[in-house]
């Protein structure tokens, strides 16, 4: 008889995972697995997402193999739009599954949303001085009090992206809010929140400038708003 799956909630999975730095490294080689295709050892189809158009909603489920750990997961995401101002009941929730590669057992049930944003957050870790820019300043304190070194809350995106050379886009905009005007010739930019085929976090310009690298080109192609609003779908999309 299997023993019972571990169940860790947001509380211990942030004991767990005090500093996003200690996830950097077992990240790059996940990236690094994933990008060197079937020689990595790494199965992660497209993620599934299934509407629930009854109640404004989608649910997302990701699942992936490794072969280097051989760790065998899925996560999965419900988003709820309109929900992004109610405090009991967050827009976005997830949560994590792990099971036992060798017969399939169910080894644990974890809290996601930790989980997620400690890994956005160190997937796009940046040793430099940081201008942060949110729609709600009470947010950007918030986020200005878990990053050490100096952070420097900006009035607007323009202030906060001019002159930058790497800039992160982390957002649930449906419309361009960082223009190619704005942006100084050879920066960076991780764009990571537009998830849909109808949201948008960049405008044509700077989509059509830029030299564009993604994770999978077959979710860019099918998933990434940027990607299939802006036409540059029909230009050569790499996998990093």
């Amino acid at each position: 008889m299997s023993s019972r799956p571990v169940f860790l909630s947001a509380a211990d999975v942030e004991d767990h995972l005090r500093s996003c730095s200690l996830l950097i490294p077992p990240l790059e080689t996940a990236l690094a697995n994933f990008s060197s295709g079937p020689d990595g050892g790494v199965m992660q189809p497209v993620r599934t997402v299934v509407p629930v158009a009854k109640h404004r909603g989608f649910l997302g489920v990701m699942p992936a193999y490794s072969a280097a750990e051989d760790a065998l997961t899925t996560k999965l995401v419900t988003f709820y739009e309109g929900h992004s101002t109610t405090p009991t009941v967050p827009s976005h929730q997830a949560t994590v599954l792990l099971f036992q590669p060798s017969n399939g057992s169910l080894l644990a049930v974890m809290d996601g949303n930790v989980i997620t944003a400690k890994r956005t957050a160190a997937v796009s870790a940046i040793a430099t001085k940081v201008r942060i820019w949110n729609r709600t300043k009470e947010n950007a304190e918030k986020f200005v009090n878990t990053v050490p070194g100096e952070v420097r809350i900006c009035s607007s995106v323009q202030e906060a992206v001019t002159g930058a050379d790497v800039i992160i886009t982390v957002t649930m905009a449906t419309e361009p809010i960082l223009f190619g005007e704005w942006v100084k010739p050879g920066a960076h930019i991780n764009a990571i929140g537009a998830s849909r085929p109808d949201w948008r976090e960049l405008d044509d310009e700077l989509m059509k400038q830029a030299v564009l690298y993604v994770d999978s080109q077959e979710a860019a192609l099918k998933e990434s708003g940027d990607v299939l609003l802006s036409g540059v779908s029909r230009l050569s999309v790499a996998d990093i």
